[in-house]
């Protein structure tokens, strides 16, 4: 099969990684092309391109004549479908109107027009089915987000990354995850964490983004066992090392860091937003009110106090593999 991925975003956060993931599960038997924009990197320079397998076919486009640019690209490759991703990407191709059909991942939600055009559309959570229109007349899957799962580390590997983020063995670990971005509500996790006051935590958030120096004068101000650690391409490791993780967003489709603190059996707290709500409901874990502070300051101090144990998931729904071949069978569903 001849697949063509189209994402215009910048950095490397969530849906980046899952269109990495895709890619490189696919292009082993199938020919895959992934259409960027030229400037795809992000703070501290993350970029998609760095995470695709080489035999994956990259073709970036400028900020001028996208839409001449991609229809371009899709002409040479001859995709036997093309697969949008994000509100740019999908509200281009809805555009251009190439001759394969094309199909859009819902990583957030139909949040323009341009979704209808799509012959497909893929939910990664049941709760994105409410905002689809009831006029839709292409076909609605239902895939789940995919993941990798984390190598698992030895007792001295979870101490070292424990002692780069500056955490003794007898300290309580607190970790965040994600781009610095307002909706990802890092500020409220930090205000909580101060307000908590608990003797022998520290917590630390790993991502960069453009809240980056608010959230730094922020994190000053709460003291030193706050700590902002910046992007680290190994994240994965560090959700081992945690003794509790905490998604404080106050908007959240679905929540991958979530997804990869369940995955480390890590105890997860996070804000009742759409994804963690449905992802936390199957798997457990402990959810507290969206934007509240007090509330979440109690949860922080409940978990601190009970120690909250780690629990293995069957996140075998999630898993590249199982993902990959259902996308695979989308496709096929599609140009038949």
């Amino acid at each position: 099969m001849r697949i063509a991925h189209l994402l215009l975003s910048r950095g490397f956060a969530g849906t980046e990684r899952a269109t990495a993931e895709m890619c490189n599960a696919h292009v082993r038997d199938h020919a895959v092309l992934a259409v960027l924009r030229g400037g795809h990197r992000g703070a501290g320079g993350a970029s998609i391109r760095d995470h695709l397998d080489p035999a994956v076919q990259v073709i970036e486009i400028g900020p001028w004549w996208q839409r001449r640019a991609v229809s371009g690209a899709l002409s040479s490759f001859e995709p036997q479908i093309v697969h949008a991703h994000l509100r740019r990407a999908t509200r281009l191709l809805a555009h251009i109107r190439p001759r394969a059909p094309a199909i859009a991942t819902l990583h957030l939600t139909v949040n323009g027009p341009h979704f209808a055009a799509m012959e497909g559309l893929i939910c990664i959570a049941d709760w994105q089915r409410r905002d689809i229109p009831a006029d839709y007349r292409g076909r609605i899957f239902e895939i789940n987000e995919s993941m990798i799962p984390a190598r698992r580390l030895d007792a001295a590997e979870i101490a070292a990354r424990r002692a780069q983020l500056g955490a003794s063995a007898g300290d309580y670990l607190i970790g965040g995850v994600g781009r610095l971005a307002r909706s990802k509500g890092f500020d409220l996790l930090i205000e909580a964490f101060e307000r908590a006051a608990l003797p022998t935590a520290r917590l630390v958030i790993l991502g960069d983004g453009r809240e980056r120096a608010r959230l730094a004068r922020q994190a000053r101000a709460a003291g030193e066992r706050v700590q902002l650690a910046g992007y680290r391409a190994d994240v994965k490791d560090y959700y081992q090392a945690f003794d509790l993780f905490v998604c404080p967003s106050r908007r959240e489709p679905l929540g991958r860091v979530v997804l990869e603190a369940l995955d480390a059996s890590t105890p997860v707290l996070a804000s009742a937003t759409d994804g963690p709500s449905e992802l936390l409901a199957r798997h457990g874990g402990d959810l507290f009110p969206v934007g509240d502070v007090a509330a979440l300051t109690a949860r922080l101090r409940h978990h601190y106090e009970v120690r909250t144990p780690r629990i293995e998931h069957d996140l075998s729904a999630y898993h590249i593999e199982t993902v990959a071949r259902e996308t695979l069978a989308a496709y096929r569903e599609l140009i038949g």
